[in-house]
């Protein structure tokens, strides 16, 4: 057998990959593959500060506004962590494929929710490290008990996104439309996903589990959006 067809080399190439992501989603500076999404009467101007050519937001808009995308960023850097854990540990090369380009639509949001918070010169979460290995774990988890569950997982995963995405648009100050055009185009990509892994064979979870990723979720919504 050759060194490229043994198994620890799959292994090997597995915890590489693995730990490589890990180091780019939380460390590297992050350039998305699409454009930041755009209200509709957006010019072509710079979105940043008075260069956009638009008022600045009252502070306490800016404030509300920075906290609830400080939330969607932590929220993104667990959806990497979650799709690298399942990638990590999907049985299916097809599944793996699904879940880690998915993983790249999330590091384009991932992206753009760090030029929104630039934009209202905020900071991200303190507490990402955490958000990232915790949600990694769960993600290696959800992959053990197999292929179908990990594509359930993940069309759960998505569907509470879409609903944490809507409670947003709904609080997030009417004044900031580039933020609103951001969590738009995100929510529509997070849809996209869900019904993909349930035409690829995602199980239903059950009820119990499902509330423990809502009750998860709300835990970390909460402190990011202070933290």
């Amino acid at each position: 057998m050759s060194f490229e067809n043994r198994p620890d080399r799959d292994l090997l190439d597995t915890i590489l990959g693995t730990a490589d992501r890990t180091l780019r989603a939380l460390f590297a500076p992050h350039y998305p593959n699409r454009p930041l999404p755009r209200p509709a009467q957006a010019t072509a101007q710079p979105l940043e500060g008075a260069a956009a050519g638009r008022e600045p937001l009252p502070e306490a808009s800016r404030r509300e506004a920075a906290a609830l995308m400080r939330v969607n960023h932590a929220g993104e850097v667990a959806a990497q962590a979650l799709y690298h854990g399942q990638a990590a540990v999907a049985r299916e090369g097809s599944t793996r494929d699904f879940l880690l380009a998915a993983a790249r639509d999330e590091a384009d949001h991932l992206a753009w929710c760090e030029a929104r918070l630039a934009a209202l010169g905020a900071r991200p979460s303190l507490l990402n490290p955490l958000w990232y290995a915790g949600s990694f774990a769960i993600g290696a988890l959800a992959a053990a008990f197999g292929d179908r569950t990990s594509l359930g997982f993940v069309a759960e995963t998505e569907r509470q996104v879409e609903g944490h995405i809507d409670g947003h648009l709904e609080r997030l100050p009417q004044e900031d439309a580039e933020s609103r055009a951001v969590l738009e185009a995100m929510r529509d990509d997070e849809i996209g996903h869900g019904s993909r892994a349930r035409q690829a064979g995602g199980a239903t979870l059950p009820l119990p589990v499902r509330e423990l990723m809502r009750a998860t979720s709300r835990i970390m919504t909460r402190t990011a959006y202070r933290i």
